[in-house]
C-alpha cells in the first residue's frame, strides 16, 4: 500500500475514477429532473459513470498511465462498497407486506436464475457473463452485477457489458410496465405494485416506475408496495452471491470435486461483511434506541451516511471498471448477450406476472392486506 501511496499512476487512477463518479452522479440528477422532468432521477449514475469511463478509456490511453489506481478502485474500492449496502436494508421496515412479497421474490429469482443461466449457455456465451445478466435481471441490476463479478472472475468487459443490457431493458421496463401493470391489475393498485418490484430490474427504476403508475392512476400504494418488494429482492443478495459463485463460477476441470470447505471458501470477505451489516441494521432498527445507546434520529444520520458512502465508493468503482473497458473488448463479446438481456427480461416478468395471477390474491386477503 505504501508503494501505491508513492505511485503517480496510481494516484491519478483514483483522482480520475473520483472524479468520473463526480460527473456521472450529477448528469444523472440532471438527465432525469432536469430533463425528463422527474422528482427524483430514474437515470442510473453508474450506468453513466461506466458511459463516460468507456468513452474517455477508448479516446485517451490510459491503462499504463493509471492502471494502479483504476485497478485498487475497481478492487479493493469495490468490496468495501458492496460489504456497506447491507446497511440499506432492514426487513423490520418493510411491515408485513414482506410475508407477502417473499414467496413471488423467491420463486421469481430461481426461475431466472435456472432459465436465463440455461438461455446463456445455449446462446454460447460464457458462464461469467450469462451469470451476471441472470443476477442482474433476477435480484437488483448493476449492484448484483457489481456484486457478483468478484466471485465469478468476471472480466471487465463482460460486467460493463451486463450492465449495459440489464439497464436497456430495465429503462424500457420502467416506461412499459406501469402500464401493463394497470392493464393486469386494474382493480388491485397492492398487485400492480407487486408486478413492479418483482419484475424491474434497478431499485431507481423500480422508483420511478412506482412513481408514474401513482401520478398516472392515482394509487401511491402501488409505489409503497413495490418498493417494498424490491427490497426484499435486494436482502435476496445475501444468499444469492454466494449461490451465483457455485452455479456461474468456473468450471471443475474432470474428476475434480468440491467439499464443505471449498464452498465456503467461495463466500468471500465483503459478502460476509454485507450481511454483517444488514444484520447490524436490522438490530438496530428493532429497539427505541439503537443498541441500547444511540437515540433514533442519530441512528438514522449513521444509517444514511454508511448507505450514502457505500452508494459512492460503488460509483467510483464503477467508474474504474469504465475507465478500463474498451470498446474492442465489447465488440468480441457480440450480439448474443443483448438478446440474452431481453429473453431474460421477458422470463422474469412473464414469471411474475403468471405468479401474481394465480396466488397474490388469495395470500393478501389470508394475512389481511
Amino acid at each position: 500500500m505504501v508503494d501505491h501511496l508513492r505511485s503517480r499512476a496510481w494516484w491519478l487512477g483514483v483522482a480520475l475514477a473520483g472524479a468520473v463518479a463526480v460527473l456521472a452522479s450529477y448528469s444523472a440528477e440532471w438527465v432525469g429532473e432536469s430533463l425528463l422532468g422527474f422528482e427524483r432521477s430514474p437515470v442510473s449514475a453508474i450506468m453513466l459513470a461506466i458511459i463516460i469511463g468507456m468513452v474517455l478509456c477508448n479516446v485517451v490511453a490510459l491503462a499504463q498511465r493509471a492502471g494502479a489506481g483504476l485497478k485498487f478502485c475497481s478492487t479493493t474500492i469495490l468490496r468495501i462498497g458492496i460489504m456497506l449496502l447491507g446497511f440499506r436494508l432492514s426487513l423490520l421496515s418493510a411491515g408485513k407486506f414482506t410475508l407477502v412479497a417473499l414467496p413471488f421474490v423467491i420463486v421469481a429469482i430461481a426461475v431466472g436464475l435456472a432459465v436465463i443461466g440455461g438461455l446463456g449457455r445455449r446462446l454460447g456465451l460464457s458462464r461469467s457473463l450469462g451469470g451476471l445478466i441472470a443476477v442482474g435481471t433476477s435480484i437488483c441490476g448493476a449492484t448484483a452485477i457489481v456484486a457478483t463479478a468478484p466471485l465469478i472472475r468476471a472480466r471487465e468487459s463482460e460486467v460493463s457489458y451486463a450492465i449495459a443490457c440489464i439497464t436497456v431493458f430495465g429503462v424500457a421496463a420502467m416506461f412499459l410496465y406501469p402500464i401493463l401493470a394497470h392493464g393486469f391489475f386494474a382493480d388491485s393498485p397492492e398487485l400492480a405494485g407487486l408486478f413492479l418490484g418483482t419484475s424491474i430490474h434497478e431499485t431507481a427504476q423500480v422508483a420511478g416506475a412506482g412513481m408514474m403508475y401513482q401520478a398516472q392512476y392515482g394509487a401511491p400504494v402501488a409505489l409503497d408496495i413495490a418498493t417494498v418488494t424490491k427490497l426484499v429482492r435486494n436482502l435476496c443478495m445475501i444468499a444469492v452471491i454466494p449461490l451465483a459463485g457455485i452455479l456461474f463460477g468456473a468450471a471443475r476441470e474432470p474428476g475434480e470435486t468440491r467439499g464443505l470447505r471449498a464452498y465456503l471458501a467461495m463466500v468471500p470477505w465483503f459478502v460476509a461483511g454485507f450481511a454483517l451489516c444488514s444484520a447490524l441494521r436490522t438490530l438496530g432498527d428493532a429497539g427505541e434506541r439503537a443498541f441500547g445507546i444511540l437515540e433514533p434520529q442519530d441512528w438514522q444520520w449513521a444509517v444514511g451516511f454508511l448507505r450514502h458512502a457505500a452508494e459512492t465508493l460503488l460509483l467510483i468503482a464503477m467508474a474504474a471498471v469504465g475507465l478500463n473497458s474498451s470498446f474492442a473488448g465489447i465488440r468480441r463479446i457480440g450480439f448474443r448477450p443483448f438478446l440474452l438481456g431481453l429473453l431474460a427480461a421477458a422470463v422474469v416478468g412473464g414469471v411474475s406476472f403468471v405468479m401474481i395471477s394465480l396466488a397474490a390474491s388469495p395470500l393478501l386477503e389470508l394475512l389481511g392486506y
